[in-house]
């Protein structure tokens, strides 16, 4: 593989990543149309804004250890799935679980890309 694939073998899952938690964090912005006061809102921001921070709290861990995004977005997605089943149209859910599931994959591509250029190096 050429240096360029493997750059975007290393960027574009951390890329996503960052694009889904901010794709995320536009669902907690239903909060400022609901008549609450200033602390009930702010409460209710930090609540929506969970899955947000569980996504780049993850991203945190798989910066550099890539398996454990192989592993860890799946089951986030997994969790999704479970936790709002029968709450959501089908839409809801591949809005949701299609990008951690492709997070997953691309992360596991990134991990052998590099386990492959380590033992290459060797």
């Amino acid at each position: 593989m050429s240096e360029t694939t493997h750059r975007l073998v290393y960027w574009t899952p951390r890329v996503l990543t960052i694009a889904f938690a901010l794709f995320l964090a536009l669902f907690a912005a239903d909060v400022f149309e609901m008549p609450l006061g200033f602390w009930q809102k702010a409460l209710a921001l930090v609540m929506h804004l969970v899955p947000t921070l569980a996504v780049l709290a993850v991203l945190a861990i798989v910066w550099r250890h890539e398996w454990v995004g192989a592993l860890l977005f799946p089951l986030l997605a997994v969790v999704h799935l479970v936790s709002k089943w029968g709450q959501l149209d089908w839409s809801g859910y591949a809005i949701i679980e299609a990008p951690l599931l492709v997070m997953g994959v691309l992360f596991l591509l990134a991990w052998r890309d590099r386990a492959s250029r380590t033992i290459a190096s060797a």
